[in-house]
């Protein structure tokens, strides 16, 4: 009977981690699957020792506070994996903590997986010798990532394809109840506005996002919001909107266009085929740190991938009501609509058309049997 021990820390990691535990129980029936997720996880089959709301700290002072959890978890985590003697460590993103867990585990003779390997390609490139030391295999799901780590750095990886592909294969409707929710009606069009989730984001992002609803008086601007945070924040920042709250996809689906704050988002959005304008923006300190630290063309993984601008970003003190204005206006035309559709079509091709959590669960097991 195989044993997995996978570790996820965040949302994200909890959708493409239940992807992979289904698509592994369906190669081995009877695995054990012991990790840390979340419902999602639980759900496809997997024994959850630690929730993933319980392990996110962001930012350098939030860390600094949490050090005595963090290092608590650390240290249950080893303990735990000794305890379940795993064929396999599946790792899933969540690089500061499962950086930590792959150096030890590698040390001890277990097999390590690194699946949604950390973005070393935008800062920390010094990782990827540690990514080269302490683990076994990596599974890319970036068609750039291949051509990074192996003809840069020498470094093999399987290039497995994006699993958001087939996270949003069902999710591609119109929910029509949505706008019964907001008292919008069936032909009245919608701009989606997307924040982000961390709060410092979504103030500096959510008022600019808001002068536009007086620009554009035949749309209607409904606000994307978590569950993470009350209705009152965001009421605070743009009182005159409706929300959607943890209905994100509903909401692109029935969307004209979306204002998309950086992040996965960006992509998420163009596999929706929605039009998009990029926005960022955050503390000049913050900025001008950013700046100094990562290296890339593009913030948005849309451009990234097709190593080309094909949807608007919008950055710092160019993320301003008239630079919004004329991006979001472009994009609603049939001329900026039709050439986006275009790019999006090929942005899919090249994320290798789907099968993410199946091409990885068979490579798995077919390596761990071997093993």
């Amino acid at each position: 009977m195989m044993k997995y021990y996978i570790i996820a820390g965040e949302a994200s990691g909890d959708l493409h981690g239940s992807k992979l535990i289904k698509a592994l129980l369906a190669h081995a029936p009877n695995a054990q699957i012991r990790a840390w997720g979340g419902d999602k996880m639980q759900n496809a089959g997997a024994h959850i020792v630690k929730h993933y709301k319980n392990l996110a700290f962001m930012g350098f002072l939030e860390v600094l506070l949490n050090l005595r959890t963090i290092l608590g978890n650390l240290r249950f985590c080893k303990e735990d994996i000794l305890e379940f003697q795993p064929d396999a460590l599946i790792l899933i993103d969540y690089p500061g903590f499962n950086m930590r867990i792959a150096r030890w585990a590698k040390k001890r003779g277990i097999a390590v997986h690194y699946y949604i390997m950390p973005q070393v390609w935008a800062w920390k490139e010094n990782r990827v010798k540690a990514l080269a030391r302490d683990t076994d295999y990596r599974y890319s799901i970036l068609p750039f990532e291949p051509n990074f780590f192996e003809n840069k750095h020498g470094l093999q990886v399987d290039f497995v394809g994006h699993p958001l592909l087939d996270a949003l294969h069902s999710k591609e409707n119109k929910a029509v109840h949505l706008r019964e929710q907001m008292g919008v009606t069936a032909d009245q069009p919608l701009i989606a506005l997307l924040p982000g989730s961390r709060k410092q984001e979504i103030k500096k992002l959510l008022p600019v996002m808001q002068a536009l609803q007086s620009r554009f008086p035949k749309y209607t601007f409904v606000v994307a919001a978590t569950p993470h945070h009350s209705q009152d924040f965001y009421k605070s920042l743009a009182p005159d909107l409706p929300l959607v709250v943890g209905q994100t996809y509903a909401l692109l689906g029935n969307a004209e266009a979306a204002l998309v704050t950086s992040g996965t988002a960006t992509l998420e959005t163009a596999l929706l085929k929605i039009p998009q304008v990029v926005c960022y923006k955050t503390s000049g300190l913050s900025f001008a740190i950013a700046k100094q630290v990562v290296k890339l063309a593009y913030i948005s993984l849309v451009n990234l991938i097709m190593d080309k601008e094909v949807v608007a970003e919008k950055i710092q003190h160019e993320c301003t009501p008239d630079q919004l204005e004329v991006a979001l206006a472009h994009i609603l035309s049939e001329q900026g609509r039709k050439q986006l559709m275009k790019d999006y079509e090929a942005l899919r091709n090249k994320l290798g058309g789907g099968g993410a959590s199946e091409t990885t669960a068979k490579l798995i097991h077919e390596r761990t049997y071997e093993h």
